[in-house]
Protein backbone atom coordinates (compact mmCIF):
# COMPACT_ATOMS: atom_id res chain seq x y z
CA UNK A 1 0.00 0.00 0.00
CA UNK A 2 1.34 3.55 -1.00
CA UNK A 3 -1.00 5.83 1.42
CA UNK A 4 -3.58 6.24 4.19
CA UNK A 5 -6.29 5.37 2.09
CA UNK A 6 -4.68 2.22 0.72
CA UNK A 7 -3.89 1.16 4.85
CA UNK A 8 -7.83 1.84 5.95
CA UNK A 9 -8.93 -0.76 2.74
CA UNK A 10 -6.58 -2.79 3.59
CA UNK A 11 -7.62 -2.79 7.22
CA UNK A 12 -11.32 -2.89 6.52
CA UNK A 13 -10.89 -5.95 4.55
CA UNK A 14 -8.42 -8.02 7.78
CA UNK A 15 -11.03 -7.28 9.89
CA UNK A 16 -14.09 -8.49 7.55
CA UNK A 17 -11.53 -11.68 7.31
CA UNK A 18 -11.11 -11.86 11.02
CA UNK A 19 -15.22 -11.75 11.74
CA UNK A 20 -15.37 -14.33 8.95
CA UNK A 21 -12.81 -16.42 10.64
CA UNK A 22 -10.68 -16.43 7.57
CA UNK A 23 -7.85 -14.99 9.65
CA UNK A 24 -6.54 -15.72 13.02
CA UNK A 25 -6.58 -12.92 15.71
CA UNK A 26 -2.85 -13.12 15.94
CA UNK A 27 -2.33 -12.45 12.47
CA UNK A 28 -4.50 -9.80 12.36
CA UNK A 29 -2.85 -8.19 15.59
CA UNK A 30 0.34 -8.41 13.57
CA UNK A 31 -0.93 -6.62 10.79
CA UNK A 32 -2.68 -3.75 12.90
CA UNK A 33 0.63 -3.46 15.02
CA UNK A 34 2.45 -2.56 11.68
CA UNK A 35 -0.08 -0.43 10.56
CA UNK A 36 0.22 1.63 13.60
CA UNK A 37 3.97 1.93 13.07
CA UNK A 38 3.60 3.55 9.65
CA UNK A 39 0.70 5.82 11.01
CA UNK A 40 2.96 6.83 13.75
CA UNK A 41 5.82 7.21 10.95
CA UNK A 42 3.99 9.56 9.20
CA UNK A 43 2.90 11.55 12.60
CA UNK A 44 6.60 11.71 13.15
CA UNK A 45 7.13 13.55 9.92
CA UNK A 46 4.07 15.93 9.92
CA UNK A 47 5.51 16.59 13.63
CA UNK A 48 8.48 17.61 12.22
CA UNK A 49 7.49 19.91 10.06
CA UNK A 50 5.02 21.48 12.24
CA UNK A 51 8.18 22.58 14.52
CA UNK A 52 10.08 23.87 11.22
CA UNK A 53 6.97 25.67 10.34
CA UNK A 54 7.25 23.99 6.95
CA UNK A 55 4.58 22.66 4.72
CA UNK A 56 5.48 18.91 3.27
CA UNK A 57 4.46 16.90 0.95
CA UNK A 58 4.15 13.22 2.69
CA UNK A 59 3.31 10.70 -0.06
CA UNK A 60 1.98 8.31 2.55
CA UNK A 61 -0.96 11.46 3.33
CA UNK A 62 -1.55 11.72 -0.33
CA UNK A 63 -4.60 10.92 -2.31
CA UNK A 64 -3.17 10.27 -5.43
CA UNK A 65 -0.71 7.39 -5.50
CA UNK A 66 -0.77 4.48 -7.79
Amino acid sequence: MKNANQLRDELADIFAKLKAGEIKPIDAAELANIAGKMISSAKAQVDYYALRKEVPTIGFLEEDQN
